[in-house]
């Protein structure tokens, strides 16, 4: 098993160590697009080129260090057919974050990502953090996505964007760790605000808890691939 390229402080199935945080993480979009692939890239670093197709739904975990604080992402990941759609508002249940994933080869599958956004602002919280992706950057040369479009698209929604190839490991990390670190920062600021209002009241249910501000590690990656939410 391979287990190299954890960023961050971020290890592969280190299970002994105290979990302050578990954020699920879905990922959609149509099939064939990655999602898998980007999973177990992220999961434990793995590539296989004969993936099979998903059937209903999985989910794998790993953890990482944000922050000095351990931070469990579990990525659920969902067959793209049509006949598994039923699986949606359970699907979306709790999630904090999503990646919405298209093949860049394939104008099919960004031209669906609206109805994907859809869908998940209808089931999913509605803070929830997302990320847009066009996976297979490896495959430059039959594009039929332009950067520029995706990334008119995420800025009109308010989204982060990144271009992966889970192939080659591009930037696979990177859209992780800006979704849970967006995530991250959020509940820390619930937690301060909430801190802060219950002045002489019961604060027992947040003892402890170290008011966190965001280090440089935490930063969103470049703007020229990124588009931040306007919030």
């Amino acid at each position: 098993m391979a287990s190299g390229g954890g960023g961050g402080g971020a290890g592969y199935g280190d299970s002994n160590q105290k979990i302050d945080y578990v954020f699920k993480v879905v990922l959609i979009g149509d099939s064939a697009v990655g999602k898998s692939q980007i999973l177990a890239r992220f999961a434990r670093n793995e590539f296989s080129l004969d993936s099979k197709a998903t059937i209903g739904v999985e989910f794998q975990t790993r953890t990482l260090v944000i922050e000095h604080k351990s931070v469990k992402a579990q990525i659920w990941d969902t067959a793209g057919q049509e006949r598994y759609r039923a699986v949606t508002s359970a699907y979306y249940r709790g999630a904090v974050g999503a990646m919405l994933v298209y093949d860049i080869t394939k104008r099919q599958t960004f031209d669906h990502i609206p109805r994907w956004l859809e869908e998940l602002r209808n089931h999913a919280d509605k803070n929830i953090v997302i990320i847009l992706i066009g996976n297979k950057t490896d495959l430059e040369n039959q594009r039929a996505v332009p950067t520029e479009d995706a990334k008119e698209f995420a800025q009109k929604e308010g989204l982060f964007f990144l271009e992966t190839s889970a192939l080659e490991a591009t930037n696979v990390e990177t859209a992780f760790l800006t979704v849970l670190t967006e995530i991250f920062n959020i509940v820390n600021k619930k937690n301060l605000v909430a801190d802060e209002n219950q002045g002489n009241g019961n604060p027992a249910s947040l003892t402890g808890k170290k008011i966190l501000i965001p280090g440089p590690a935490q930063v969103i990656p470049a703007k020229s691939n990124m588009c931040c939410r306007s919030s």
